[in-house]
């Protein structure tokens, strides 16, 4: 069980003596929807860490599709009077009725198999139960949501700059399979607005770039999380492309810093990019990384159909965080470091 992994644990306290004054969350309750993906079974982890060590009697409600699941992953908090399982789908509704002081929502589809398999599980989760969520929140008067969105809202490049801002809007063909992802969380983020003004509600919006890290899915078809698993078992990393794409990624750890800093010091109805300041690179340059670090190679090759309907189309989508520096946070791990804690952390998982 991960949360018996001494790294990992260390990863997560260095973190948060870094970068969060956790007062405002001291004797709270944080419902977090998506509690077993990526990004929510770390935030989730790094709550109960800090419940344990700072006292900080922070109650988690853990919104999931599926209860066996969850206490597989969860097994070391399941008794815990301040931990709580919701077994249900969000797009049919919210399955607790208590009151919670934050959402976080971190509940979607993330990778491109999934976007090519089950794509109306995809945008109903981003548009229906965002709606859901936020409807929940309105009613039972949580004091702010948090709504995790994506680089993929910013579209294709046009070119005209560098890195997006927040207010830029590039290119998207929204007659394609592809494009159920990005329209999809466009429309949550236009939810947000709209309860912002219509229902009074608190919210403020994290754009992720991609992410990786120790808390990974076994089933994430990300080329980066295919890299890093071709690197735990020290085979020959498989480049699907040139690999001249250039992105920016974000380490679990830094984005779980990220998601607390903006729900406390993020203002309502502002979305803000999250990256690492030490993490754009191309493709090839990730893989080739992975690859020197466990001493294979790096090898070419065609994705077959399927795979490839559920790709990014994007070459360029590097993030600009000048916006949520300005406010005091900058996750400044280094892209190298973070992967080999990743890789060394799953090695042991598995």
């Amino acid at each position: 069980m991960i949360t018996d992994n001494q790294e990992y644990m260390s990863e997560l306290r260095t973190w948060s003596k870094k970068y969060q004054d956790w007062k405002a969350f001291k004797d709270s309750s944080i419902m977090v929807a998506g509690a077993t993906g990526m990004i929510g079974s770390c935030l989730i982890d790094a709550v109960m860490l800090l419940n344990k060590e700072a006292d900080l009697n922070c109650r988690i409600v853990a919104l999931g599709r599926n209860a066996k699941k969850a206490q597989g992953r969860f097994g070391s908090y399941w008794d815990d009077a301040n931990f709580t399982f919701a077994e249900g789908d969000i797009n049919a509704g919210v399955n607790y009725d208590g009151h919670v002081d934050y959402i976080l929502h971190a509940a979607s589809n993330t990778h491109p198999l999934a976007y090519s398999k089950f794509p109306i599980s995809t945008i109903t989760t981003n548009v229906i139960g965002t709606n859901n969520l936020l409807s929940y929140a309105a009613e039972h008067g949580v004091k702010r949501v948090l709504f995790m969105s994506s680089v993929e809202v910013y579209g294709e490049n046009r070119g005209d700059v560098d890195k997006f801002k927040e207010d830029y809007l590039g290119y998207l063909d929204c007659n394609t399979l592809r494009a159920g992802y990005p329209e999809s969380k466009r429309t949550g983020e236009a939810l947000c607005q709209a309860y912002i003004k219509e229902k009074g509600l608190d919210v403020v919006i994290a754009r992720l770039s991609r992410s990786f890290g120790p808390t990974m899915l076994k089933s994430d078809s990300k080329a980066l999380s295919q890299f890093i698993k071709k690197g735990i078992a020290k085979e020959d990393i498989v480049l699907k492309s040139a690999g001249t794409q250039q992105y920016s990624y974000i380490y679990s750890v830094d984005a779980v810093a990220a998601i607390f800093f903006t729900l406390v010091h993020g203002k309502c109805g502002e979305a803000y990019n999250v990256a690492g300041s030490k993490c754009d690179t191309t493709l090839k340059n990730l893989a080739e990384t992975i690859a020197d670090a466990v001493g294979t190679k790096v090898v070419f090759e065609l994705p077959d159909a399927e795979e490839a309907s559920g790709y990014s189309t994007a070459t360029k989508a590097l993030l600009d965080i000048d916006k949520i520096s300005q406010l005091g946070f900058v996750a400044d791990t280094e892209l190298r470091d973070a992967l080999k804690a990743t890789m060394r952390i799953l090695k042991e998982e598995q």
